[in-house]
């Protein structure tokens, strides 16, 4: 595209997200009817709803302000202390007390609908379908990038960020808070739930990760990016926004790469962006993950420097390319959703496989290889593949909005019970009743291990062919029947046996009363009726 067209694309986009801006709610971590003094200190966030003025709704039935019940089963060994993480049980070190929301009503102040659910009274159900970024229009394509950068310039009106821990709050009484953009918003969310632990002086627990890493892997970033749609949908107004998906199975280089999609890459310093993208404007946050740790400070959201990206320039000896088509499907045969440690050194199970720590050949542990998941942020090279700070990468999104659509096929291929769905002995956080951390309102692990379409979502591609379907459909009552073919086997001869004897008697018997005398044998039915008496064996 010649340069002249790009700088008009890149200055319409602008245009178009600036005349797009209303400062609307967002959704994220703490409320800002919460982040003061008398809410942190009464450990209470159950701020009124606008609708009639009272505390979540109550007055209209919405909801009301309860403590908070937490998890009590048994954690894993990963994470060997207490009381030094403001983000055990979550939300417990800051509020004990939230709106808990009745019927379809959601929100911090129960003043939202659940995912799914629409309408005054947040009674119309909703569906609607995530598309390939590449069968989308020019025009829906550029509404998408515009509201990109229309999220990263529009400040969040009911949410806020911590810029510092409870302690250096001094227990709530000190609130250190500040304001935030839409987008950023979401970085932050990301990095504070995967950053490290501070111990005090220099020292840091590493070995903790609030969505990565174990089972709360794929539903943490389900509900990641269910808030952030929503978000989009408020500030735009447009209520039918869908995340776009990148189908990266097979791609033999960065396809999204390019100035008409993501960026393209800069002509004179490979780890840029294109100045004809306008995401070679946007500055990072939350990347300095060694400098915050050394200040025993959290990431306060200040600006670091362009988006960083290189892809395909990676170490290849742990990502040699991006993911195949056969990778993701072996990964969809495991059965197991997890296993052994539950974390990353966890065999056969199907999250560790998909987040990239096992083999996608193997399902066995090999945290010197970087699989699926994992590959695509290795291969990026730059922003995406620093974990705390991955989400400030745009594509971030479209990855792991397909991401989430080959665990969507998981659960719609094994259909999984909730029970699946670890109850105890994972990492800290990852539970299937622990909130995740950092979402007000507060959601649960469990929550999100179910079908996409209850959430109110689905795939364009896992729709269309009504084939593939129905083999997904089979696949898991034929893989029960492989299982217990032998005692299928063993059912149909006991059951040939038994039929045979009971024949036998049968007709024993009716000889036997053929041969009684008339005089002495009961008239129970006329002689022409004999041939229509049957008789069912019930197994």
């Amino acid at each position: 595209m010649p340069m002249l067209s790009c700088c008009s694309v890149r200055m319409s986009l602008f245009a178009m997200g600036f005349l797009l801006v209303i400062l609307q709610p967002s959704a994220g971590q703490f409320p800002r009817a919460c982040a003061n003094t008398q809410s942190l200190l009464r450990k209470e966030c159950c701020p009124p709803w606008d609708g009639d003025g009272s505390p979540c709704g109550e007055l209209s039935s919405r909801g009301s302000c309860q403590n908070i019940l937490l998890s009590q089963a048994p954690l894993g060994p990963q994470f060997p202390f207490s009381g030094v993480d403001d983000r055990e049980d979550w939300p417990s070190v800051f509020y004990n007390r939230t709106c808990k929301c009745e019927g379809n009503f959601k929100g911090f102040n129960c003043g939202e609908c659940k995912f799914g659910f629409s309408g005054l009274n947040c009674t119309e159900r909703q569906l609607r379908t995530r598309r390939n970024i590449f069968q989308l229009t020019t025009s829906e394509k550029d509404k998408f990038l515009a509201y990109l950068n229309l999220a990263k310039n529009t400040p969040s009106q009911d949410y806020v960020i911590a810029t510092g821990t409870y302690t250096q709050m001094n227990n709530g009484s000190n609130p250190m808070f500040r304001n935030i953009n839409v987008y950023d918003l979401f970085v932050w969310m990301h990095y504070y739930a995967s950053r490290d632990t501070l111990l005090g002086g220099s020292s840091v627990w590493r070995d903790i990760d609030f969505a990565h890493e174990a089972p709360g892997f794929l539903p943490w970033h389900r509900v990641f990016l269910l808030m952030w749609e929503h978000e989009i949908r408020k500030i735009t107004g447009d209520e039918n926004f869908t995340i776009p998906y990148w189908d990266w199975r097979d791609a033999e280089d960065c396809v999204v790469c390019t100035d008409e999609y993501m960026g393209g890459r800069h002509p004179t310093n490979p780890n840029l962006l294109s100045p004809a993208s306008f995401f070679s404007s946007w500055q990072v946050i939350c990347t300095q993950s060694e400098e915050y740790n050394s200040q025993q400070a959290l990431c306060n959201a200040t600006s670091e420097g362009p988006i960083l990206r290189n892809p395909g320039n990676n170490d290849k000896s742990r990502t040699p390319r991006l993911p195949s088509s056969a990778e993701v499907e072996f990964c969809l045969s495991l059965t197991q959703y997890e296993s052994g440690s539950m974390d990353k050194m966890a065999n056969y199970s199907f999250r560790n496989t998909l987040e990239g720590f096992a083999d996608p050949r193997t399902a066995i542990s090999n945290t010197s290889q970087s699989g699926l998941h994992n590959a695509l942020h290795i291969y990026m090279n730059g922003s995406m593949s620093q974990v705390q700070g991955s989400a400030n990468d745009p594509i971030f999104v479209l990855h792991h909005a397909f991401v989430d659509s080959i665990f969507e096929r998981w659960l719609r291929r094994h259909r999984p019970m909730l029970e699946v769905y670890p109850a105890a002995n994972a990492p800290i956080g990852h539970n299937r009743e622990n909130y995740m951390v950092p979402f007000i309102p507060l959601y649960r692990n469990g929550e999100f291990f179910k079908p996409s379409r209850e959430l109110g979502y689905d795939y364009e591609y896992l729709q269309e062919p009504a084939l593939d379907s129905f083999q997904e459909f089979l696949i898991p009552y034929l893989e029960q029947a492989r299982q217990i073919w032998a005692w299928l086997v063993g059912a149909a001869v006991i059951g040939g046996i038994i039929t045979a004897v009971l024949t036998g008697l049968i007709l024993a018997c009716r000889k036997k009363k053929r041969g009684t005398s008339s005089e002495i044998q009961p008239l129970l039915v006329e002689s022409e009726d004999y041939n229509n008496i049957s008789y069912q064996s019930n197994f």
